[in-house]
């Protein structure tokens, strides 16, 4: 299987400016203490509200794992939905039949205008993941180099045109949105139809896209909707993820004329060290959509996440923590998104991310997993799967899950 390339890049991330304004912030009157939030009651949180992104060692080809079984592991800790790159560069490589190896023909179908589609990567996630019960946010990520535009101060390349991306996105709703052809082909697995939609990852920071970018971001998000909501009606579009000052730069979205249609849900990707400031994040957030009118709107807190990186890399994060310490600050964080769920219109949140390959040197986030694999391929859990599960299980008022993620044994 075609590994996805990561969701996050760490290492380009700009936090400094956030964490400062966090911290600032978190002295008004306006925010609650960690051990307040914590000591409130959650309240019962909806099927679907508790995730984890999966990427990385997950899906390295040269060390393949058995996704099924990881996603197993994954239901019985609390997880009912992954957030995943649906990797456009890798199922769509070729810009036409001519240019597809003879060995490789047989991965492929027709897809939009003719163009060479594979599904066989993205069929494995969605299959296993039905298998579980558990749904799916894809983020639809990466162009091939047959529709690229190079990213000059970033690291990755951006569409050049924004029709073929549309169009990817089309065919992946017709795959697996509710009449998919992923689900009347295999009628085995009991049907779990994607309903949400991601449209890129981080649009408001060079890495993934130059700036400034509304409004060619929203040009491709227009574009993206249109393809979506004709192959479902009922699909609903995820806003690409914003990060760093994300209440600002939802602004410049939200002024470009018809933009607050083309989405159904906003998503962020906030980290801090203290868990009460991601709340404090979050409310940020929120309170920007309802100044603008979007007051009703869900959010989903896409990727939050505290890498046990301290001591093993030199890339440094005021939120990087020790084993002990990441496991603590998610027994704080998951009541507090219990409580703040309701006022913040919180739809679900994805901890980044279910397994991390750590060795000395390796980058902060690569040491951001619940499990982690060495270099060996030895894969072991860590004190932060334990608090996960007992966060994620309160929660869902769970007292274990059963069989498939929408079930509990009580």
């Amino acid at each position: 299987m075609l590994m996805p390339a990561p969701l996050t890049l760490a290492s380009r991330r700009l936090r400094a400016a956030v964490i400062a304004l966090l911290l600032v912030a978190a002295a008004a009157a306006l925010v609650l203490s960690g051990a307040a939030l914590a000591q409130a009651r959650p309240a019962g949180v909806p099927v679907g509200f508790v995730g984890v992104d999966i990427d990385g060692p997950l899906f390295n080809a040269a060390r393949p794992l058995d996704l099924n079984r990881q996603m197993g592991t994954m239901v019985s800790n609390g997880v009912e939905s992954v957030r995943v790159a649906f990797n456009w560069a890798a199922a769509q490589p070729y810009a036409s039949w001519s240019k597809v190896p003879s060995e490789q023909r047989s991965e492929f179908v027709n897809g939009p205008q003719g163009r060479p589609i594979s599904f066989v990567a993205t069929d494995e996630i969605v299959g296993d993941a039905a298998k579980q019960g558990i749904t799916v946010l894809p983020t639809l990520l990466y162009a091939p180099g047959w529709d690229a535009k190079p990213n000059r101060h970033g690291y990755f390349a951006t569409p050049k045109r924004d029709a073929p991306y549309a169009e990817f996105a089309g065919a992946m709703v017709r795959r697996y949105g509710p009449r998919g052809s992923f689900w009347s082909q295999n009628r085995q697995i009991h049907k779990v139809p994607i309903r949400l939609w991601q449209i890129w990852n981080e649009p408001n920071i060079a890495t993934y896209w130059p700036q400034p970018f509304a409004r060619s971001y929203v040009s491709l998000l227009r574009l993206a909707h249109t393809a979506i909501k004709q192959a479902d009606r009922g699909a609903k579009v995820v806003l690409g993820a914003l990060t760093n000052l994300a209440w600002h730069s939802i602004g410049s979205i939200y002024r470009i004329g018809g933009a607050r249609r083309l989405f159904d849900a906003v998503s962020v990707n906030g980290f801090s060290g203290n868990p009460a400031n991601v709340i404090l994040y979050l409310r940020f957030m929120r309170h920007a959509m309802d100044r603008y009118g979007d007051a009703t709107k869900p959010m989903i807190a896409s990727e939050l996440s505290w890498p046990s990186a301290r001591g093993q890399t030199p890339q440094h994060f005021e939120f990087n923590t020790t084993q002990n310490g990441q496991a603590r600050d998610i027994a704080q964080l998951l009541p507090m998104l219990g409580v703040w769920r309701t006022r913040l219109v919180l739809s679900g949140f994805y901890y980044y991310t279910w397994m991390g390959l750590e060795f000395k040197g390796a980058p902060a986030f690569s040491f951001a997993g619940l499990v982690r694999e060495n270099k060996k391929g030895q894969v072991n859990t860590k004190p932060a799967l334990n608090a996960f599960r007992r966060g994620s299980l309160a929660l869902e008022s769970c007292r274990s899950k059963g069989s498939t993620a929408t079930r509990c044994r009580h």
